[in-house]
């Protein structure tokens, strides 16, 4: 078997699904339709739209992260590990779910259960990206050049958005709506995580911790 080809049939196979989820967000983006020529109707139509547009830059980033990370992983493997699949393809699942969590939010802005049902399904992908990485990223799996460091730092960065979505779901009864600004530390948290790993990498090179 031509392990390397699998992997490249993974990776491309994941790319397909993120780039096509990623896409269909805008579609819950309905465009208005008046039957004016008032500058001031449609001024308040887009303004009625604030919260899809909201909904869509949220999720957009968001997938963005998860594809960065993918990203991420799939470059520092050796070779094609049929374990992968699995933890890969659920992953995926919720990722091409995705647009709907995200229209059934952003048309409910201020509702509790849509938001806590985002929240959710945002908790299952990072759960779901923890899992890939811990299953990728054991020893052997990873080309020999990569930095002990730089492995455990990716380790220490799929605990982003799981902890992100975890506190946005905490809160998402009694802020609704409000929970969601916590997933916009995504990008602060993720290199305060890759940081840390490799802080605790370098302090124990022989036996590089993890999370």
């Amino acid at each position: 078997m031509n392990h390397g080809a699998q992997l490249e049939r993974l990776k491309a196979f994941s790319d397909a699904v993120f780039a096509i989820a990623i896409t269909l967000l805008v579609i819950e983006v309905h465009v208005p339709r008046l039957d004016t020529l008032d500058d001031a109707a449609y001024l308040a139509a887009l303004a009625h739209l604030g919260p899809s547009f909201m909904g869509f830059v949220l999720s957009f980033l968001t997938i963005g992260a998860l594809w960065m990370a993918h990203h991420r992983l799939f470059g520092v493997l050796e070779s094609y590990e049929p374990r992968l699949m699995w933890p890969n393809m659920l992953l995926l699942m919720v990722i091409a779910f995705m647009p709907f969590a995200t229209a059934l939010m952003s048309s409910n802005p201020i509702a509790r259960v849509p938001e806590v049902f985002y929240s959710a399904t945002l908790l299952a992908a990072g759960l779901l990206q923890l899992w890939l990485f811990q299953v990728a990223l054991k020893p052997g799996r990873v080309r020999a050049d990569v930095p002990p460091e730089e492995i455990n730092a990716l380790r220490w960065r799929s605990l982003t958005l799981p902890t992100a979505a975890t506190v946005a779901l905490l809160t998402a009864w009694h802020m609704p709506g409000n929970n969601n600004c916590f997933l916009l530390l995504i990008p602060l948290l993720a290199r305060a995580y890759a940081a840390l790993g490799r802080r605790r990498a370098l302090r124990h090179p022989a036996t590089p911790a993890t999370p």
